[in-house]
């Protein structure tokens, strides 16, 4: 079966936001939900920080290799804007009206590999 460009990038991008979830996990972070989407957009991981209870929205962004330059290179200003606005949309569909957020974004090199590397970016849209 021959995959097409779209199905492979689909496929990598499902395993960086596995991968993404377990780091988490792994660190305490609590899913709350995966792939919320409003509209066209989406947010890969919506998350609690078991240090501060901040809710946590986390883009992820991949890449097989570094071919194309580092995954957080991806994150441009109209994303964000887009991700920004999900969130709104998400805290008030879910009518959540005083929480602690934060925007973070976890970048996955080779996540097809047998030793991805990951890199968590903590309140990447304030940088």
């Amino acid at each position: 079966m021959v995959m097409n460009k779209d199905q492979s990038s689909k496929q990598v991008g499902n395993k960086a936001e596995d991968l993404a979830a377990e780091f988490l996990k792994s660190r305490g972070y609590e899913i709350i939900e995966r792939n919320y989407r409003y509209g066209k957009g989406e947010i890969d991981i919506i998350a609690l920080d078991p240090e501060n209870n901040f809710t946590v929205f986390v883009e992820v962004k991949s890449r097989d290799s570094l071919e194309f330059g580092d995954p957080i290179n991806a994150m441009t200003r109209g994303k964000i804007k887009q991700v920004k606005r999900i969130a709104e949309l998400y805290l008030y569909e879910k009518v959540i009206k005083e929480v602690d957020c934060r925007f973070d974004v976890i970048t996955v090199v080779g996540p097809n590999s047998q030793e991805p590397e990951l890199e968590h970016w903590v309140n990447a849209f304030d940088y």
